[in-house]
């Protein structure tokens, strides 16, 4: 553990700081080209609002590891999600940006944190309204353990200790927060 600060009454930790989330973000890129057979069409998709940002860069990754990634997209479950009745009119609709047939392709889905598997429940529902991929592989870069839904990742750049489940973790991006840590909060 990092830096501890109060912030709103709660405790707020840095667990990984820049380098090491650099470095969990590069052990991703390898699980994932090291599964990537050639030949077939790949899409990597990211979902809203943080999968997206690290899909892009995790493309860029694969790209130096000469792994060609045939489409990007971006997914928004919003309009999927289970608890939509209980965020009221916080619920905030924004764009689905898959401009190919996801028919027969390999779907590389990203997400920052893996909880309770209800956000990828929801994608997997989001992607499947689209087309029928050939596969659908899961990236996230933190699971924290926690499942409610018989879901797991299949590619992981770090994993929590089980003891930590019941903190919010927050991965924070260079480019929407101007930097790259992840923190756990009270």
């Amino acid at each position: 553990m990092k830096d501890e600060k109060s912030v709103g009454g709660g405790l707020m930790t840095e667990i990984y700081d820049s380098e090491q989330f650099l470095s969990a973000l590069n052990n991703l890129a390898d699980q994932i080209a090291q599964s990537i057979e050639k030949g077939q069409p790949i899409a990597i998709v990211g979902i809203r609002s943080r999968g997206d940002v690290l899909a892009d860069r995790l493309a860029g990754l694969l790209k130096e590891k000469n792994i060609k990634i045939d489409h990007k997209g971006i997914l928004d479950i919003t309009l999927y999600r289970d608890d939509l009745d209980q965020k009221g009119g916080q619920a905030r609709v924004q764009a689905t940006e898959i401009n190919f047939d996801i028919t027969d392709c390999i779907i590389i889905l990203v997400d920052d944190v893996l909880f309770t598997g209800r956000t990828v429940r929801a994608a997997l529902d989001a992607l499947v309204d689209l087309g029928r991929p050939r596969a659908i592989r899961l990236a996230v870069l933190v699971d924290r353990g926690g499942r409610e839904l018989p879901i797991h990742a299949d590619f992981v750049g770090l994993k929590l200790p089980s003891g930590e489940s019941n903190k919010h973790v927050q991965v924070m991006l260079k480019e929407t927060d101007g930097e790259d840590k992840i923190i756990l909060q009270d």
